[in-house]
């Protein structure tokens, strides 16, 4: 049997309110997220469409940021290969015009001064840096300056002037995603952009009864290339050869000795691996075969001390043009000289090209994804989205129902003193 209280009627008022107004609460709740789903609960078929909807929304403004990202680096490495360019273009006018026989050895001294200026303005280009401080041309060593210019005493010249560039860069790793699994190689290494000839690494070793001593990976040009134990030097030939790295490899018929040879003007990086994928000690193949120093010693470049390097870069070309104009030599400047000048133009153009290129497809990816987020932003709309007419008229007859059941509670129970002094 239940007892009936006087204190009844008023807590079932008090219920009844208090879960009109969590009702109202939810309204605006909703209201002002412009969602209809506050909880799972409300419709859980369209919380889970909208769950996906959303995170794609924010990997799609991700990869918009990165296209962003990507087009302005990819505008200041353009602007800075195209004024290099020009600088060549003018460098060759100046070679075609000193291998003119009708100009004095005076003559051509003074186009050496002005080739020597513009191989300084080269080197500024070289060591430019982007608007977040890093290098645009050391590849992944971003705030390593890429080439260094040593000076010296030049014939000709009256003060120091660049003698040698070497380049201290790395390879291009960057990469930057612009799409789900899609990525586009964000940096071009100074080896690549500024390089003239195909380079040719030849060892002095003879190598015809090498075998490798434990598993191990050589690295090319940043491509890994595994090696085995008891593979001899042509086994490694052909697995150099095989591999994606842009170079040739082939066994010298004299000396016996590898030679590695780039199939693309571009400084050619080599290392052996730090350690075994078992993680054993430091492979060693390539400094057994005479090609680089010891890990521990390694920089750029890491030669082994007896290795034979050919193939120089664009600085080399100029300088050495420079030489040959302070000099005279009006041969070497219509041959060696003009030659090499055209060959680094033609690398720099390519590259100069292959930047265009990223910088189109970044382009065409940002359009799409620019087209991609308004649909999945209405998709989302459409299973979460709030009417807000239906929901404002929905709440404005809420609180009036709630106003009338407050006025008229307070009608039947009044409050008195005594409910207060209790």
């Amino acid at each position: 049997m239940f007892r009936v209280s006087t204190n009844m009627p008023n807590d079932d008022i008090q219920y009844r309110l208090r879960r009109k107004e969590e009702e109202i609460s939810a309204i605006q709740a909703k209201i002002a997220n412009q969602s209809r789903i506050k909880e799972l609960r409300d419709d859980p078929l369209a919380a889970s469409h909208a769950v996906r909807y959303a995170s794609y929304i924010n990997r799609l403004e991700r990869f918009e940021k990165n296209t962003l990202e990507a087009r302005e680096h990819y505008e200041f490495v353009d602007g800075y290969m195209r004024q290099a360019n020009d600088i060549m273009q003018r460098v060759r006018e100046l070679a075609v015009q000193g291998a003119n026989g009708i100009y004095s050895r005076e003559d051509t001294a003074k186009m050496g001064v002005e080739v020597n200026e513009l191989l300084k303005e080269l080197s500024a280009i070289a060591n430019a840096t982007g608007k977040d401080g890093k290098y645009l041309f050391s590849g992944d060593k971003a705030f390593t300056i890429p080439f260094r210019i040593v000076e010296g005493t030049v014939d000709g010249l009256g003060y120091e002037a660049p003698i040698r560039v070497e380049y201290r860069g790395a390879g291009a790793e960057r990469r930057v995603e612009i799409s789900d699994q899609t990525y586009s190689r964000l940096d071009i290494g100074g080896g690549e952009a500024f390089w003239a000839e195909k380079m040719i690494v030849s060892s002095t070793i003879d190598a015809s009864d090498y075998a490798v001593p434990a598993e191990s990976s050589i690295f090319i040009d940043g491509v890994e290339i595994p090696v085995n134990t008891g593979d001899n030097v042509r086994n490694i030939v052909a697995k150099i050869n095989d591999s994606a790295a842009p170079v040739k490899a082939y066994i010298d018929p004299e000396t016996r000795a590898i030679v590695v040879e780039g199939t693309e003007p571009h400084f050619i990086r080599m290392e052996d691996a730090v350690e075994t994928a078992a993680g054993g000690a430091a492979g060693s193949v390539l400094r057994d075969l005479g090609l680089i120093r010891a890990n521990s010693e390694q920089g750029a470049p890491n030669w082994a001390p007896g290795a034979r390097v050919s193939g120089g870069s664009l600085f080399d070309v100029v300088i050495g043009l420079r030489d040959a104009m302070l000099n005279g030599d009006q041969l070497y400047i219509g041959g060696q000289g003009l030659g090499g000048v055209d060959q680094a133009m033609a690398n720099l153009q390519t590259r100069i090209a292959d930047i265009g290129s990223r910088a189109e497809r970044v382009e065409n990816a940002w359009g799409r994804i620019n087209t991609q987020i308004p649909n999945v932003t209405e998709s989302l709309s459409r299973e979460a989205g709030l009417d807000l007419a239906s929901a404002s008229v929905e709440f404005n007859m809420m609180d009036m129902a709630h106003k009338a059941a407050l006025q008229t509670a307070a009608r039947i129970i009044p409050p008195t003193l005594m409910d207060f002094l209790r």
